[in-house]
């Protein structure tokens, strides 16, 4: 059964394009990974600073196993904030850029049903 985890990112107005510009330069860091289904960027329309970082994946296991992989190096040894967000998101990816958000909160959901367009 898939899961699902959704990374809420608290970004202030002016950080915004840099949150953006670092998650589009880490193009394939999760692509590739065992287990990885689906990612998506969600940036907020109207009322709220908060993004959605949505991924999916074959299993628990697999994200955990992405998360001790990818995320440990690329946050300094460790996911903070609840992690989720693909390297280079929200904490720059290398250890020395300022925090694009200033607030991380990760919900985990199991995939009980779901639908696709006809022709997908």
């Amino acid at each position: 059964m898939s899961v699902v985890k959704i990374n809420v990112l608290t970004v202030p107005a002016e950080q915004r394009e840099t949150l953006e510009q670092r998650f589009a330069a880490r193009a394939g860091a999760v692509e590739n990974s065992d287990g990885f289904e689906h990612f998506e960027l969600l940036r907020p329309i109207e009322g709220t600073d908060t993004y959605l970082v949505y991924t999916r994946w074959r299993s628990e296991e697999d994200f955990q196993k992405w998360m001790s992989q990818a995320m440990g190096p690329a946050h300094g040894g460790g996911p903070s904030g609840g992690g989720g967000a693909p390297a280079g998101g929200a904490h720059g990816g290398d250890g020395r850029q300022r925090p694009a958000a200033t607030g991380s909160t990760l919900w985990s959901f199991e995939v009980v049903q779901q639908a696709t367009a006809k022709g997908d």
